[in-house]
């Protein structure tokens, strides 16, 4: 069971954030020292998770600290729907690991989501989980959804080949149903593996619900066994906290402490801590508090997102601003996310004087303004997609921007605005 009634509270929530919003609203500077021990939103990542491994195993476990985000609130519901047809709107994570639960079911079912969520490819892991023998169909454009889905009867292999660039999303959701087969399963990755730490986290999450698994090389092998009840709480969200941390180096003073996170994290987006140092912001550790402090900023930085994707465009807004070029790899994935989003980022940066590029074998180059020259309000974009609002807001500490779409960040971060207000940031709808 969830506690603390995650939907209600979710709902009030996020009405409250995002209350008297039109269609925009304009970020200024805080007239005093940013200032905020931020009480940070869970992990969706882990939420979601534990939510599908609760259910798998009969659905008695208490979840503790859940996600206030609409993906979650979206699985919650989902999960304890008995209807024919499940909508899970935009949440991509909830599309595929849905999909590999209603393709272990015994019922027919059918899953949608919104007109973007249908444009997301679903193949790969369609065609893995028909390998093993489930019955998925497509009901409009081959390797989209919406999807059909028959009850699943017998299993036809135990091995699966895998390219191991693609959304981790695809493989964690494979895992997690690996112990309900007959014969159990063994995951064989090709290539490069993109977003290792992911993977790593749906084992060690499913390690606490009483199911093991080896990841030894490239392979991933999970025996059948029954998964058992297990309260857990759900970490701090280290994407949220990066929205923070680039707030801080952008700011000219603040103090700023990040409640719930853990320097022993299962979470790839605790890389932040590491990455932003070369932005000027140190971590310090005490408990399952993060305090932040200045240092010294680089010129340049080489950096490979390809385990933590999600913290790919919070590092391009910061460096942008503070005047320090990137090299980047790991940036495949971006383009379909919510929005295309290294076209995003590109035409976003441009509006002040920022250059990204692609280059030959996956290598991204982002060329800084040595000084940025702004001397009006920037009207920013975010093309329906959460992360692109909040990596752009942390620009308000060096100029006014109108952001629109705010009301985007319910997909993760509900109360994004209201903790930028408490912070001292402006916020005017």
């Amino acid at each position: 069971m969830a506690s603390n009634s995650c939907l209600d509270f979710n709902i009030a929530s996020s009405k409250k954030a995002i209350k008297n919003m039109s269609g925009s609203i304009k970020l200024s500077r805080p007239t005093t020292t940013l200032s905020l021990d931020v009480p940070l939103t869970s992990s969706k990542s882990e939420s979601n998770r534990a939510l599908l491994l609760n259910e798998l195993a009969g659905g008695s476990s208490e979840l503790k600290n859940l996600s206030t985000a609409r993906d979650t609130v979206t699985m919650t519901k989902l999960l304890a729907s008995d209807d024919y047809t499940l909508d899970v709107l935009d949440a991509g994570t909830v599309m595929r690991f849905m999909t590999a639960f209603l393709a272990m079911g015994q019922k027919e079912r059918r899953i949608t989501g919104t007109p973007r969520m249908c444009k997301r490819p679903i193949g790969l892991l369609v065609d893995a989980l028909n390998d093993l023998g489930a019955e998925i169909s497509y009901e409009e454009e081959v390797g989209y959804p919406p999807l059909l889905f028959k009850p699943f009867s017998n299993q036809k292999t135990n091995q699966l080949t895998i390219p191991g660039n693609i959304s981790s999303q695809y493989i964690s959701a494979l895992l997690m149903v690996a112990p309900t087969l007959p014969e159990g399963l063994t995951i064989t990755l090709e290539g490069e593996i993109y977003s290792r730490p992911y993977i790593e986290m749906t084992l060690n999450l499913m390690k606490h619900f009483g199911v093991s698994g080896s990841f030894e090389g490239n392979q991933i092998t999970v025996a059948s066994q029954q998964y058992q009840s297990n309260s857990y709480t759900i970490e701090s969200d280290w994407s949220g906290a990066s929205y923070w941390y680039s707030l801080f180096a952008l700011a000219d003073e603040a103090q700023i402490s990040l409640k719930g996170l853990r320097a022993r994290s299962n979470q790839g987006d605790h890389a932040i801590a590491d990455i932003m140092e070369g932005l000027g912001v140190k971590s310090t550790f005490d408990g399952e508090t993060v305090t932040l402090s200045k240092v010294d900023i680089q010129d340049k930085l080489i950096i490979d997102f390809k385990s933590c994707p999600d913290l790919a465009q919070t590092v391009m807004a910061a460096a942008a601003a503070l005047g320090v070029d990137l090299e980047m790899t790991g940036l495949e994935s971006l383009r379909i996310k919510e929005s295309d989003r290294t076209a995003a980022m590109a035409a976003e940066l441009g509006k002040i004087g920022a250059k990204l590029e692609e280059h030959d074998n996956g290598l991204w180059i982002l060329t800084s303004p040595n000084k940025l020259e702004v001397t009006k309000v920037i009207e920013f974009n975010t093309y329906d997609d959460h992360r692109m609002a909040m990596a752009l807001a942390p620009l308000a500490m060096k100029f006014d921007c109108l952001i629109h779409e705010p009301e985007v960040v319910v997909k993760s971060y509900p109360e994004y605005w209201e903790h930028l207000e408490m912070a001292g940031v402006q916020v005017n709808s």
